[in-house]
């Protein structure tokens, strides 16, 4: 968790809990205005998938074993 998450953590603590949920409420409307189709990628998610990309790696579970007859190699 960066320094910014930590420090946003204790000030959200630091409200009363109507406050907070008013918080929590504002933030997910952010989130919502800055990917409204949640297709971005969070700097964690590109990271991961930039070092699945250069390492070829591929989730087991992404992977459908009962239709492998029906893939277009």
């Amino acid at each position: 968790m960066t320094k910014t998450n930590e420090e946003i953590m204790i000030l959200i603590d630091m409200l009363p809990e109507d406050e907070q949920i008013f918080a929590y409420e504002f933030i997910k409307r952010l989130i919502r205005a800055w990917d409204p189709d949640f297709t971005k990628l969070t700097p964690k998610e590109k990271r991961e998938l930039e070092e699945a990309d250069n390492d070829e790696y591929i989730d087991s579970t992404d992977i459908d074993w009962d239709n492998l007859d029906k893939l277009d190699l």
